[in-house]
């Protein structure tokens, strides 16, 4: 059967599941190798018609197509498929069934194993799958109405909104352009390749041609992504000017906030210092008026016996002899210390600490312990004085005569 376009899409719709029937029509496409390029396009369209069933089994078709070549190291059908595989398999893989999926994931696994594609091209491939299921599982509607704080259009915020479509023109551009650029260098290197010979001028000239084509190609994709990325950068300089603005704002507004902060703790602490100066001045009073009535008046304080000692005259009995008389004596005859080995005898003061106070009473100390200069040892003072001499004063008084007569002999008899 000659090569023409109807045939090649005769071929396509005749294409079944079956390895046989799949291994037959890719040896008749491969026998025709020569309009790899226009049996690319032709079975492009052909995916993009067919349902989802029909889209596995043309995959299967490039797979085995691509596989044979590579075998065979007739890169014809390679350089055709490498600027379309990637949206080829996007096509077949997006609407599919889960188990459709699956089996088209494999077919991509064993292109990667063998390395039937160039490795960007490869690449391109898995980006464009994985970029479905991402948008499938991001897509799907939450249940119950999802929450009441998700935006309408998923987790992407609404700023970044306008972004989305141009980041996704930018990423499918991308692909394709990378695909297509690589097998146009692809195919311009090799055939400007000094180490392969020269073919014929009828089929230099139709390489040339094909070569061309893919180059254009490659061109348009590549405007394409330098259209589309510039329009992003487009919008990310205006998201990037509005957070500038706001950033310039927000920090004005720290200023502001951290001033008034600092200007409101100190108003804090002065109004809790005047508080604690006000509870002070309430406690103060009731403090000093503790011993008021209940009606404020003061309480008198109850009257205490005073602890100093009566006059000696309270407690002299009547007809005592006169304190003057006895005093006289005491500083007439003043006691002298004895020293034993250069220490002062306890009981006996200092000359000087038997001197009468000015009141005429005997100084305090007597009687008491007090601290002897020479050895610093405590000593109860004694008065000494001449018992005959106090007893005749004290006779010479006002006594009875019968008492007077009897004191005296007692007296001389002592004598």
């Amino acid at each position: 059967m000659a090569y023409t376009d109807d045939a090649v899409k005769a071929k396509l719709s005749a294409l079944n599941e079956t390895q046989e029937g799949i291994v037959t029509v890719a040896q008749w496409v491969m026998f025709h190798r020569r309009h790899a390029e226009r049996t690319a396009q032709l079975w492009l369209q052909k995916l993009r018609d067919s349902p989802a069933p029909k889209r596995l089994n043309l995959i299967y078709l490039a797979n085995e197509v691509a596989q044979q070549s590579r075998a065979r190291r007739k890169e014809d059908f390679l350089i055709a498929f490498s600027p379309i595989i990637a949206e080829a398999t996007a096509i077949a893989y997006k609407g599919s069934s889960n188990d459709i999926q699956q089996k088209i994931r494999r077919v991509v696994e064993v292109w990667r194993q063998r390395s039937i594609f160039e490795l960007p091209i490869q690449e391109a491939v898995e980006a464009r799958v994985d970029e479905i299921d991402k948008s499938r599982s991001t897509g799907k509607k939450p249940l119950l109405g999802g929450s009441l704080f998700s935006s309408s259009s998923g987790s992407t915020p609404s700023e970044l909104q306008p972004l989305v479509p141009l980041q996704v023109a930018v990423s499918k551009a991308t692909v394709a352009s990378t695909a297509s650029a690589t097998a146009a260098n692809a195919e311009y290197d090799k055939m400007h390749d000094p180490n392969t010979p020269l073919p014929t001028p009828p089929v230099h000239a139709a390489r040339l041609s094909q070569l061309l084509k893919a180059l254009a190609n490659a061109e348009s994709s590549v405007s394409e992504v330098i259209k589309s990325r510039t329009a992003l950068i487009e919008g990310l300089e205006k998201l990037l000017a509005t957070n500038r603005s706001a950033l310039s704002k927000e920090q004005s507004m720290v200023a502001q906030l951290t001033e008034r902060k600092s200007e409101t703790e100190a108003t804090k602490r002065e109004v809790e210092d005047g508080i604690m100066r006000g509870l002070a001045a309430e406690n103060s009073p009731a403090i000093n008026h503790g011993d008021a009535g209940p009606e404020g008046e003061p309480i008198s304080r109850p009257e205490v016996e005073a602890l100093t000692p009566p006059p000696v005259e309270a407690i002299t009995p009547v007809g005592s002899p006169k304190q003057a008389a006895q005093d006289s004596d005491f500083s007439a005859v003043p006691p002298q210390p004895q020293i034993l080995g250069g220490f002062t005898l306890p009981g006996f003061g200092n000359p000087a600490d038997s001197s009468l106070s000015a009141a005429g009473f005997p100084p305090a100390g007597l009687g008491e312990h007090q601290t002897d200069g020479s050895n610093g040892l405590h000593a109860k003072r004694r008065k000494v004085t001449h018992e005959e001499e106090d007893y005749a004063r004290f006779a010479g008084g006002d006594l009875d005569a019968d008492v007077a007569e009897l004191l005296k002999q007692e007296g001389d008899s002592q004598q």
